[in-house]
């Protein structure tokens, strides 16, 4: 068997079930690639409770083995896997990266951890996150930022950064992640990994610790389409514990990729692809432009047709999504006070004053900048002017969509301007930070599912993410797309020190 780091959770898989290794095995040695890391991805691990889930699963192996069992009740049966530290999970720690909860262990699993355990899945650690999931380049005040495997130097991207980053230096097969403005799509474009946010409400919020309750939803983080549709079926489905949950059956997306002949010549044929003219004009990086462009033409050349169109209010993103989310975040954050759980400041005069320490001792600066703004545009006098405005203003960007979608069957452009920055070197300006996330918000905030596909590299050798957006519950017509696209190409396979070649020149746009 090749090296287990290179190989993905489908191969493990198959190897687990032929007993080519063990899920023990795996396990020890992803446990010593994390330890011999210098990426800061992991917040903790817990080897003995790790270990003791690969023996389980070895158990389970061999029974299956022994009476021709059925193993597909258990997809994810000894496949080692992360999750991203904002959801709560027995005898690991559940930081939500931030001081308040260094210490916390929960006395229950998220549903998406409680999921892909019983799915057979391993789990190896809790992957470092942007404070509350409150990023775009998990510079954590706290623990420190998560290095890009392509360059230490340089940024993961965030919030999910240390699943993305984790999935990108092999340290585990597939990691879980949450997306409430681009957070698992623009990590995995930075990392060269591949990324899918669902519809909002397809995979349940239960035990997921809350910062837009509106827009949050988990996601999966693989190698490639078909290790993120393994993930994401396993996570979806409905939850009676989240009331935003949706009723609705889980597609066997897996199962439909299987379908498709790899040695179909045009496999995307009829499919109408749209190109946002607000995607592509200043701002973009000319090395983003010429990688995503080439990502385009590839699509093309399997079968879909791509035109230009229009998301008139895109530009309406960054100002509704950074009224809405801090509102939302003061709200949620509100429960960190001292009293029940979590940090508390050890000296302080009085009541009050124990409040005003402790949460200006367990936050980051971001986080506070989020509460103090959010408080703002919900107070008397100013609701209706920001919080209500910016509502409306979801809502016409839904419309934009809406009406895109009745033209074109997926949407694509960049995930970000940009590849990954230097660590450090927009610390101090929060703005360029929130403007990193223009192409992924509008998704986010009209719920629809979204996901980042590599696309090659720039001039440095830094990755770059082919963003596709579908319409609601289409997450196979992304997959299948992404699919496709892996399936003629070597760009998912590339990396860190065998990077993908870069793309030639920016020129037109495929269509």
């Amino acid at each position: 068997m090749s090296d287990p780091a290179e190989r993905s959770a489908l191969e493990l898989r198959l190897d687990l079930h032929a007993r080519r290794c063990s899920a023990e095995q795996l396990a020890r040695e992803g446990l010593e690639r994390i330890a011999a890391s210098g990426l800061n991805a992991f917040l903790d691990v817990q080897p003995e409770l790790t270990l003791a889930q690969a023996r389980a699963a070895d158990d389970r192996l061999a029974t299956i083995a022994r009476a021709g069992d059925d193993w597909r009740t258990t997809p994810l049966l000894g496949v080692p896997i992360a999750h991203k530290d904002i959801f709560v999970t027995r005898g690991w720690k559940s930081t939500a990266g931030s001081r308040m909860l260094a210490d916390y262990v929960s006395p229950f699993d998220a549903a998406v951890v409680e999921r892909l355990a019983a799915a057979g899945a391993v789990t190896l650690g809790k992957t470092h996150c942007d404070e509350f999931a409150m990023g775009s380049a998990n510079e954590n005040p706290h623990f420190g930022p998560v290095r890009n495997p392509w360059d230490e130097s340089r940024i993961s991207g965030g919030s999910s950064g240390g699943s993305a980053a984790a999935v990108a230096a092999g340290l585990v097969a597939l990691a879980t992640g949450t997306d409430t403005g681009g957070s698992v799509r623009q990590p995995a474009a930075m990392c060269g990994v591949t990324g899918i946010k669902p519809t909002y409400g397809r995979v349940s919020r239960d035990g997921m610790i809350a910062f837009a309750s509106s827009l949050d939803q988990a996601g999966a983080i693989g190698r490639d389409a078909r290790d993120c549709a393994l993930l994401l079926a396993a996570m979806a489905g409905f939850d009676a514990r989240d009331s935003t949950s949706l009723e609705t059956a889980v597609p066997d997306w897996l199962g439909e990729l299987a379908v498709a002949d790899p040695a179909t010549a045009q496999p995307l044929a009829g499919l109408r692809i749209g190109l946002p003219d607000e995607f592509f004009g200043a701002g973009v990086d000319d090395g983003v432009l010429a990688a995503v462009r080439q990502g385009l033409s590839a699509l093309v050349a399997l079968g879909a047709t791509a035109r230009p169109i229009r998301l008139p209010r895109t530009d309406l993103a960054i100002p509704a999504y950074y009224t809405i989310a801090p509102a939302e975040a003061s709200s949620n954050l509100s429960r960190f006070d001292g009293v029940r759980y979590g940090h508390r400041a050890s000296r302080y005069a009085d009541l009050d004053d124990m409040y005003a320490r402790t949460r200006a001792e367990g936050f980051g600066a971001e986080v506070k900048r989020r509460i103090i703004v959010g408080t703002y545009v919900l107070s008397h006098g100013y609701y209706d002017a920001y919080y209500v405005k910016a509502q409306q203003l979801r809502r016409l960007i839904a419309d934009d969509f809406r009406t895109a979608f009745a033209e074109v069957d997926v949407i694509a452009g960049p995930v970000a301007p940009t590849t990954a920055w230097r660590i450090g070197e927009q610390t101090d300006d929060p703005v360029s930070n929130y403007l990193a996330d223009i192409f992924t918000l509008p998704a986010s905030l009209a719920g629809l599912p979204a996901m980042s596909v590599p696309c090659g590299a720039d001039a440095g050798g830094l990755p770059v993410g082919l963003q596709l957006i579908a319409p609601w519950l289409e997450e196979g017509r992304l997959l299948r797309c992404a699919a496709a696209l892996q399936q003629t190409t070597d760009w998912h396979r590339a990396r860190a020190g065998r990077p993908a070649a870069p793309a030639a020149s920016p020129g037109g746009a495929a269509g």
